[in-house]
């Protein structure tokens, strides 16, 4: 029963990230490409963090960890990016 559900859960995991990366590769502005990066960072986690339940590897939790620090420091260079008007030409 256990297989059958975490099998379901990648599927929506895999369905997830696809939608996401649509978005990625569409998204009309640079924010929305970025919501779509940051969505994507959180999809792995969830996959890292379902893999873990999967293989009783509690390892795997840090690896998820690391991959959400990252992706939430990635965010505030952006919004501090952002926060200072983009790029300047000087």
């Amino acid at each position: 029963m256990l297989n059958v559900v975490i099998n379901i859960v990648y599927l929506m995991l895999s369905l997830a990230l696809l939608f996401a990366f649509i978005r990625l590769t569409r998204g009309p502005s640079l924010p929305d490409r970025v919501v779509a990066l940051e969505l994507i960072a959180s999809i792995v986690v969830g996959y890292v963090g379902v893999h873990a339940i999967d293989t009783g590897v509690a390892s795997f939790l840090d690896v998820a960890i690391v991959i959400a620090l990252t992706a939430f420091l990635a965010a505030i260079g952006f919004a501090r990016f952002v926060e200072r008007g983009g790029v300047k030409n000087d």
